[in-house]
């Protein structure tokens, strides 16, 4: 009883361990260790590249062997010799025989005017492009964990916000209480100032809650699943180079970096050179084979054979299946192009908006700021007219209210501030 006694008061005695610290850097490791869409692109590419060694292949000589053994019966009909008379088959019989064979033979593609080549520079060049889509990926990712990150630093001041709300309201409500038993403050006011701590600790129940739900948000764009003991970093993304700078500027460093309109160009590259392959078939290919046989009832006596052959083959009708491959090949080239011009066109429209939503939040911001000033203030004096008994509850608590409107308002400028930053950095192409 007694050891259970001091374990009591030593648990409540020993401070509890302060929670780790996430940094944005330790988070965006995280996602690019952990998160299954990095992942899934990189298997992406990976199944490209084997789809362009395969495409390879026909390129390449084709070897193969075979081994055989039969035997059936040696049963034969009757034929009709050089002068025309029957030569009798002999008796039929279940008798039977057997032997070997044993080949070797190899087969190459001389030219097909550029049609298995073209393919598989076709298969290179999508390859490419998905190197160039796994790239996008990463952005997103990355710029998802910045979002998660700077929304989850937010809940945390909202945390913080409502905490100093919470304490304000309980010393507003001591010395109300005090008021009131002096008979110097009506009751009314008391019951005004318990309905504000209420709500002040509802305020705080739902941004603690807050703050655990984007916790476990950036979990999620991390890649991860474990718990939310721990508290992210007071980190503010720092100004970007040329974010107050030129449109035309960033537009152009945009439409170098940005992996969308890399990978697009390799697809438009890699159809063009597929509707070049496509259009080979109208042309004869030629092959070159060989192959080498060995035969006979028993492997000691076997007789070798050797052949070889070159096959000119010659398209004369299809059916007009090239005609309709070459047609759907150009109709794909032409959406192709149009996407890319599409995407040129929101490369822009994302880089403007994102200058845009900089220049304005770091103008809310400044603004956000000075109204925190004004709003505490407000609330020094208002609280100094109260002490005297010159202000009434209802100006009291209206001053706290805007006081926490300003605190809110202000951490809502900053994170728009730090999601814009974000926005501009992924429509700028930065990693």
């Amino acid at each position: 009883m007694m050891i259970a006694y001091l374990a009591l008061l030593l648990a409540a005695t020993t401070p509890a361990a302060a929670p780790r610290v996430l940094t944005l850097d330790e988070a965006l490791a995280s996602a690019r260790a952990h998160q299954p869409q990095v992942r899934q692109a990189a298997a992406a590419t990976a199944a490209a590249l084997a789809r362009a060694d395969e495409s390879l292949a026909p390129l390449l000589p084709q070897v193969s062997g075979s081994a055989a053994y039969q035997r059936g019966t040696i049963n034969y009909t009757n034929t009709l010799n050089s002068t025309g008379q029957s030569n009798a088959g002999g008796p039929e019989s279940w008798s039977t025989s057997g032997g070997f064979t044993f080949g070797l033979s190899a087969n190459q593609l001389l030219y097909d005017f550029g049609q298995t080549r073209g393919r598989w520079r076709a298969s290179k060049a999508t390859a490419a492009a998905q190197r160039d889509s796994e790239r996008t990926t990463f952005e997103l990712v990355l710029f998802a964990v910045r979002s998660a990150f700077f929304q989850a630093r937010a809940a945390k001041e909202l945390v913080r916000v409502a905490d100093e709300t919470l304490a304000n309201q309980n010393k507003h409500l001591e010395q109300v209480q005090g008021f009131v038993d002096v008979g110097t403050q009506p009751e009314i006011a008391l019951a005004q100032s318990k309905t504000n701590v209420a709500n002040a600790q509802v305020q705080l129940i739902n941004a603690e809650n807050g703050y655990e739900t984007a916790k476990a948000v950036l979990n999620q764009a991390m890649g991860i699943e474990g718990p939310t003991d721990y508290d992210v970093a007071d980190e503010s993304p720092a100004p970007l180079d040329g974010e107050d700078g030129d449109v035309e500027a960033l537009v152009d460093e945009a439409v170098k970096a940005r992996p969308e309109l890399a990978a697009l160009a390799g697809q438009v590259l890699a159809q063009e050179l597929t509707l070049r392959a496509i259009k080979g078939a109208y042309g004869p290919t030629l092959d070159a084979s060989t192959g080498l046989s060995d035969v006979g009832p028993n492997i000691p006596g076997l007789t070798w054979n050797w052949s070889a052959a070159l096959t000119l083959t010659v398209p004369i009708f299809k059916g007009g299946l090239t005609d309709a491959q070459v047609r759907e090949a150009e109709a794909n080239l032409t959406s192709l192009r149009a996407q890319y011009d599409l995407e040129h066109q929101q490369v822009r429209l994302d880089v403007d908006q994102a200058r845009l939503a900089v220049r304005a939040a770091k103008a809310t911001v400044s603004a956000s700021a000075q109204a925190l000033v004004n709003a505490a203030d407000q609330l020094r004096l208002a609280e100094g007219r109260y002490e005297a008994g010159v202000g009434s509850i209802i100006e009291l608590g209206d001053a706290q209210v805007a006081a926490t409107s300003a605190g809110q308002q202000q951490v809502q400028s900053e994170y728009s501030l730090a999601q814009a930053r974000a926005g501009l950095l992924r429509a700028l192409g930065r990693p």
